[in-house]
């Protein structure tokens, strides 16, 4: 009876040791919700839903992007930080959760203590983009037309603590602009008032303002990167006429914390292959992204490195949200 009592004892052991294992290896077994911070047609929601396909290509299961819009992303930060830590619910993480650790003032969370770095995705610039009635084609010449009309120019943006925002506030502090700012839930909410010359510019994510500039609805006049971005050659970096001037951004994926460790590895060679994929890496291309393969670990650091970076961003900008 001992024996058998040991016996029985060992099997049941080795059948809970297993469970972690399997449940991890047939991951996901069921749909996953990716939660995005702004609204349908922008270019978060364009990049995930390239990227969510492939996943759903990949594993067989759906990969549903769900847009949670408000408060500069922080809603649908929110939302993923107290979901379950089991791998089935992410987050689209982008510089706007590294500027509200310090440009929101009473945040229900911490991101870097309440997150789970999981993968990167791809680096990116901001463009600045004028209405077609705007009398300027150059950012000098925007500069200068700006000083002459203080107080009578706004700026859209995707919502507060973007780094559509931010990019706008940055060269507002090193220009002395005097610009109002116009936040919406979203750039694509954004670009109907822009065309119309409601609101004069935006500092957009490149995928969303290249589309909207290739198709002659607004004029781009720089991007935001410190040199001309690959992808658009011909478009003017602003640091040749603002020296010192950058903001580029990137594209990743986050968990709740304490998302199970084998969940994220899964979830980060995926993300991996994904962007070995010549026809994925065309696509993100086009949207004016360049691939950007990390560990998790060196996600994190990413991401890490981004809050202090913007942090002194805000403090330089003196801008700030209850």
């Amino acid at each position: 009876m001992i024996r058998f009592a040991r016996a029985a004892l060992l099997g049941l052991a080795c059948c809970l040791a297993s469970l972690g294992p399997s449940s991890a290896s047939d991951y996901p077994n069921r749909p996953v919700r990716w939660l995005i911070g702004f609204a349908a047609g922008g270019p978060v929601d364009i990049v995930a839903r390239i990227m969510g396909q492939w996943l759903s290509d990949h594993f067989g299961q759906q990969f549903i992007v769900e847009n949670r819009t408000g408060s500069g992303g922080n809603i649908a930060a929110a939302a993923a930080i107290n979901s379950p830590a089991d791998g089935y619910t992410l987050l689209f993480v982008a510089p706007n959760n590294a500027i509200s650790t310090s440009l929101y003032k009473k945040l229900p969370f911490d991101f870097l203590r309440d997150t789970t770095p999981v993968a990167s995705i791809m680096q990116l610039t901001n463009m600045l983009v004028v209405s077609n009635a705007m009398p300027v084609k150059t950012v000098q010449e925007f500069i200068d037309y700006c000083k002459a009309n203080p107080g009578k120019i706004s700026y859209a943006s995707s919502g507060n603590g973007t780094s559509v925002h931010m990019s706008a506030e940055l060269f507002k502090a090193m220009t002395k602009c005097d610009m109002l700012h116009v936040p919406y839930r979203g750039s694509a909410i954004a670009f109907p008032d822009i065309i119309s010359n409601k609101v004069q510019l935006i500092f957009d994510n490149l995928p969303s303002a290249l589309e909207q500039a290739r198709g002659g609805n607004v004029r781009a006049l720089g991007v935001t990167s410190p040199q001309r971005w690959p992808s658009v050659p011909d478009v003017p970096a602003i640091a040749e006429t603002v020296p010192g001037f950058e903001a580029v951004g990137f594209y990743g994926i986050s968990a709740p914390k304490g998302t199970p460790p084998e969940v994220v590895e899964t979830l980060n060679k995926a993300v991996g292959e994904a962007l070995k994929d010549p026809k994925l890496v065309a696509r993100l291309a086009e949207a004016g992204g360049i691939p950007k393969q990390m560990t998790p670990a060196e996600f994190g650091k990413l991401v890490a490195d981004e809050t202090e970076k913007w942090r002194k961003v805000v403090e330089f900008a003196g801008v700030s949200v209850d």
